[in-house]
């Protein structure tokens, strides 16, 4: 299996106001230990208008974060491109794909939050049709040097050429997030790789890769299981009342993203809001337990067809560290040498 991180940086941190971005500095440092200790990638969140200082300028983070690693693959969970500009916002991906030497995976996304909706003026109804002009000016722009122009619906352009080209070719890696089986297959059509979410079941996990799985076939396209990323929180307990203690902090902290995502006059939504009717629902996958206990769940995952796994880690750095030394090797040694051990 393999082990990356999906992050939410916040500019402050307790005893550090936002005007001083301690909490970017720490995330930055948490990340050099993250390559130190074998991780694979790390995905960082776009939002705004949260009241709690999230991160809103995701690809300048990571262009510093490039700066200071040399290994790990620097993701996007996910950029919204209905609230961006797509000529600048292809310019600035194609420079953090350069900047990195070709270590960026772009996850892109319609948006969920009403908060987010609200603060920028973007009907709801909109977000599908701005992501797709979005999408198209966006690979455009990557695959030609030559002058266009282009008259959509949301945007016009005449005679541009972007520069600089991305690194890698065609483009960076695209990942979208998906739950439903229509949004899984459309992904998997289209060639996207797949992000799922924090909060489904194993069972659930496992019935989507095989939609995945199958329509990219049906497709002509190969499968590969490092091309699903799952998400799940992860807190490396002591005991059970450590346990227990931890994720009532987690659930405290979901039910804020929850309160800015619901729009107040509708009674369902996407992403996290799927599971917020149901008491406990989106703590009941989460990766909270001892070393033995993870392992168990891990290994369900695993047993699931999931191959690639995006670790929130609640705790800092030592919770980082107690993974990659108790449970991560379990899971990362090639099995000839798990088989010698």
């Amino acid at each position: 299996m393999r082990f990356g991180l999906f992050c939410s940086p916040k500019a402050d941190r307790p005893g550090f106001g936002p005007e001083t971005g301690q909490g970017f500095f720490e995330y930055l440092d948490f990340n050099v230990e993250a390559e130190a200790l074998g991780f694979h990638s790390s995905f960082s969140v776009e939002h705004h208008f949260s009241g709690w200082n999230q991160v809103s300028s995701t690809l300048m983070l990571l262009a510093a974060l490039a700066m200071r690693t040399k290994t790990l693959r620097l993701g996007t969970a996910v950029i919204v491109p209905p609230w961006h500009n797509p000529v600048l916002l292809a310019e600035e991906v194609a420079t953090l794909d350069l900047l990195s030497k070709g270590r960026l995976d772009l996850g892109i996304g319609k948006g969920y939050r009403h908060s987010e909706f609200k603060g920028f003026q973007v009907a709801p109804e909109e977000a599908e049709a701005r992501f797709e002009e979005a999408l198209e000016m966006m690979t455009r722009a990557w695959t030609t040097r030559k002058r266009f122009s282009h008259k959509g619906r949301f945007w016009h352009f005449e005679d541009i050429v972007v520069e600089p080209p991305p690194a890698q070719t065609p483009y960076p890696p695209l990942w979208v997030a998906a739950g439903n089986p229509h949004s899984i297959k459309r992904a998997a059509a289209r060639g996207f790789n797949l992000i799922l979410d924090q909060y489904a079941s194993p069972a659930t996990l496992g019935e989507r890769i095989a939609i995945y799985s199958a329509e990219r076939e049906a497709n002509g396209l190969t499968f590969d299981p490092m091309q699903v990323a799952v998400a799940r929180q992860l807190y490396v307990a002591k005991d059970a009342a450590d346990k227990e203690a931890a994720l009532v902090r987690q659930a405290e902290y979901t039910k804020r993203t929850v309160d800015v995502s619901r729009d107040p006059a509708a009674k369902t939504g996407s992403h996290v809001l799927a599971y917020a009717d149901r008491k406990g629902a989106t703590e009941e996958n989460a990766l909270y337990g001892t070393p033995v206990e993870l392992a168990r769940m891990i290994e369900a995952l695993h047993d699931a067809g999931v191959a690639y796994v995006l670790l929130t880690i609640a705790g800092g750095v030592d919770q980082l560290r107690r993974f990659a030394r108790d449970i991560m090797p379990t899971f990362t040694l090639d099995a000839t040498v798990r088989a010698a051990e």
